[in-house]
C-alpha cells in the first residue's frame, strides 16, 4: 500500500511538473501580428521616388519628390509638417532642405520616431569607374528604400486601423504610441572623396537641424526613442547592430532584433556588433533621444562594407531585393504591436 501512495505522489508531482512547464512555453511563446508589411508595395515606392531621377540638393527632382512623400503621407492619414531651412554644404553652397515629419495619432503625447533621410547623394564617388565620381547617384537604397518601408508601414497601420474600427474583433492589438515618421534632409551632402577633405559634420544635416530645434525638453513632449532605416532594400544585406545604437540604446536594440527573430526574419538580423557609424541618428542621440540604426554590413565587400553599390551609378532599382525589404518592415510590423 505504501508503494502504491508513493507512486501516485510521484506521478501527481510529475503532472504538476509537466503543467508548469507547457505554461512556461506558452507563456514564452512569441505573440505573432497580424498586420503584413507589402514588399511589393515597398518596391513600388521606391521606383516612383527614383522615377522623378536623382534627388539632388536644390533639384527639380528633389523638389517634385518632396511633393510626392508628403501627397502619399497625407493619404494614409498622417498629419504631415514640413521643416524647411537653408543649410550651408561643405563647400558653401547653400542647400534648400526639407524634413518632412509625417505624425500618426497626432493627439498622442507618448511618441517614437522612425526615420531615413529621403535625398540623392550628388557624387557617385565610391564608383569603380572614376569617370562616375561626378554622376548623381540614383539612390534607390541609399535613400528610397528607407523611405518606401516607412510609406508601406504607415499604409499598413491606417489600414489596420479602417479594420479595426469597422470590426473591432478583428484585432485586439495596436501601437502604444504615436508614431512620427521622419524623412531627413541634406544627409547625404558630405565630403566627397575627391574633395581631399575629411568633416563628419558636412553629413546628416537635415538631422542636425533637426535635433537642434526640437520642442522643450520636457517628457511628455520629446519622442521617447527613434529607429533609423538606411539601405534597407540592398541585395544580400544584413543588419548588424550598430555601435552607437547600442551605446546609446543597447534595450532597443535588443528589441528590434527580438522582433526579426520572432517574425521569422533573424537570419537578417545578426546578433553581432557591425562598427560605428556616422549617420543620421547621431545628432537625435546627442540630443537625448535614444535611437538605433538597422544598416547593413558587408564584411566580406571589397568595394564598401555598406554593400557593392553604395555611393555608386549601380544603386538602381535592379539592385534591390524586396525580400530585404519585407525583413526590415516585418520586423517593425511585430516591433511596433508588441512592444
Amino acid at each position: 500500500m505504501k508503494d502504491y501512495f508513493l507512486i501516485f505522489i510521484f506521478s501527481f508531482l510529475l503532472f504538476i511538473s509537466c503543467q508548469n512547464k507547457k505554461q512556461a512555453v506558452e507563456e514564452e511563446e512569441p505573440q505573432l501580428v497580424d498586420v503584413t508589411f507589402c514588399e511589393d508595395s515597398a518596391m513600388t515606392f521606391c521606383a516612383m521616388q527614383c522615377d522623378f531621377g536623382p534627388r539632388t540638393m536644390n533639384s527639380t527632382a528633389h523638389d517634385e519628390c518632396e511633393k510626392w512623400i508628403v501627397s502619399k503621407f497625407q493619404e494614409y492619414g498622417c498629419e504631415v509638417i514640413t521643416q524647411k531651412a537653408d543649410l550651408k554644404g561643405w563647400d558653401g553652397t547653400t542647400l534648400h532642405s526639407t524634413n518632412i515629419i509625417a505624425r500618426t495619432n497626432p493627439e498622442q503625447a507618448e511618441r517614437i520616431i522612425i526615420c531615413a533621410h529621403w535625398d540623392s547623394r550628388p557624387w557617385a564617388d565610391n564608383d569603380p569607374d572614376d569617370s562616375n565620381h561626378h554622376t548623381p547617384v540614383m539612390a534607390a537604397n541609399d535613400g528610397a528604400s528607407g523611405v518606401a518601408v516607412m510609406l508601406e508601414l504607415a499604409r499598413a497601420l491606417n489600414s489596420q486601423l479602417t479594420t479595426d474600427s469597422l470590426s473591432p474583433s478583428t484585432s485586439d492589438l495596436s501601437p502604444k504610441y504615436g508614431i512620427d515618421f521622419v524623412c531627413f534632409d541634406a544627409e547625404d551632402y558630405g565630403t566627397p572623396t575627391w574633395s581631399g577633405k575629411q568633416d563628419e559634420d558636412s553629413w546628416a544635416l537635415g538631422a542636425q537641424y533637426f535635433a537642434k530645434n526640437l520642442r522643450p525638453s520636457t517628457s511628455d513632449l520629446r519622442p521617447k526613442y527613434g529607429i533609423l532605416l538606411d539601405m534597407v532594400g540592398g541585395q544580400g544585406a544584413r543588419f548588424y547592430q550598430e555601435g552607437l545604437s547600442k551605446h546609446y540604446a543597447q534595450d532597443l536594440v535588443n528589441n528590434v532584433w527580438q522582433a526579426a527573430n520572432e517574425a521569422g526574419y533573424g537570419s537578417y538580423f545578426v546578433n553581432q556588433s557591425g562598427g560605428y557609424i556616422t549617420d543620421d541618428h547621431k545628432p537625435l542621440n546627442e540630443a537625448g533621444i535614444p535611437t538605433i540604426d538597422i544598416i547593413p554590413y558587408y564584411p566580406d565587400c571589397e568595394a564598401s562594407a555598406f554593400g557593392p553599390t553604395w555611393h555608386t551609378v549601380n544603386d538602381d532599382m535592379s539592385h534591390l531585393d524586396k525580400n530585404t525589404l519585407k525583413a526590415v518592415g516585418q520586423t517593425l510590423v511585430q516591433f511596433l504591436y508588441t512592444r
